[in-house]
């Protein structure tokens, strides 16, 4: 599931690209035909992400809600005016790398003449008169009210990458009420919105938290220091478009960049030494997903 970092950089994409425009907006598959017909025709004004929530309003108060889920994924393209990533969203073929084209995607060196045919099952499709955007897979799809927005928010957390004054101090407040273990909290989207399964992993280590550790036994210091970290992690990646945690000394190629196998200290990294102690890094189901962690680093 793409985390929040992604879903920032959507609805950076779409602000930069269709914010201002009215646009075509129809639903090739058929399941969004009624939703479709209620935001045809209108001006996008903001795109707003929320941790794995993107929302896009439009001029008579009517919002495009996605949750991309799993398996949902944006295509864009256009004409030489787009930039931006030609696909934003699930399945990744390498680790969260999002398929970037600086030449603004499949329509690149081809003359503009407006979105292509459908392929596969496209649940909506917005249009401008530069470019196009399909949605593909989302868990949810809907046009709702203002209202509606607000009910979804009021059950979230704080957003690291918002990081509004008091975020912080909520993000400690609900982490620290809490004896559920703190690896299980940060994937409770009404504790912080946002962070995933790798988020999740890398952080903790960083931090040096034993992911079984319940919320309560964390001091504020801890909390604190763990919100900081993921700001700045999560930060990286709508930065970079991919979410890299390890420093450039442990890069091959120094300050080129992370090849895909030094990206992480423990992600996927079961069976191999840590990086920072040598101890076997280790993995587990918890919550139904699967954990990594450093036993040396991290108890």
């Amino acid at each position: 599931m793409p985390e929040g970092h992604s879903i920032h950089r959507l609805a950076r994409q779409f602000q930069d690209v269709f914010a201002g425009h009215a646009l075509g907006v129809s639903s090739p598959q058929g399941r969004f035909t009624a939703g479709a017909s209620l935001l045809d025709g209108h001006e996008l004004l903001e795109a707003m992400a929320h941790g794995k929530q993107l929302f896009l309003r439009f001029d008579h108060g009517v919002v495009l809600h996605v949750h991309l889920g799993l398996y949902g994924a944006w295509n864009f393209g256009g004409d030489e005016s787009f930039r931006g990533a030609s696909s934003i969203g699930a399945p990744r073929r390498i680790g969260e790398r999002e398929a970037f084209s600086p030449d603004a995607g499949p329509d690149a060196g081809i003359s503009y003449s407006g979105p292509p045919e459908p392929v596969g099952a496209v649940r909506v499709r917005l249009v401008s008169a530069n470019g196009w955007a399909d949605l593909r897979g989302a868990t949810t799809c809907a046009a709702i009210t203002e209202a509606e927005v607000a009910a979804v928010l009021a059950r979230l957390g704080t957003d690291p990458l918002h990081n509004l004054p008091g975020n912080r101090e909520e993000f400690m407040r609900r982490v620290r009420r809490r004896k559920t273990a703190v690896g299980l909290l940060l994937m409770d989207q009404s504790v912080v919105a946002g962070i995933g399964n790798i988020y999740r992993a890398e952080v903790l280590f960083r931090q040096r938290i034993d992911p079984w550790a319940s919320g309560s036994s964390l001091d504020a210091e801890t909390a604190g220091l763990l919100w900081d970290d993921t700001v700045a992690a999560m930060s990286d990646g709508v930065r970079d478009g991919r979410i890299v945690t390890t420093p450039a000394a442990l890069w091959s190629g120094g300050n080129a960049g992370a090849l895909d196998g030094e990206a992480h200290f423990v992600y996927k990294r079961q069976g191999q030494p840590c990086r920072r102690c040598g101890e076997t890094v280790g993995m587990a189901e918890i919550g139904a997903r699967k954990l990594y962690w450093c036993p040396g680093c991290q108890s």
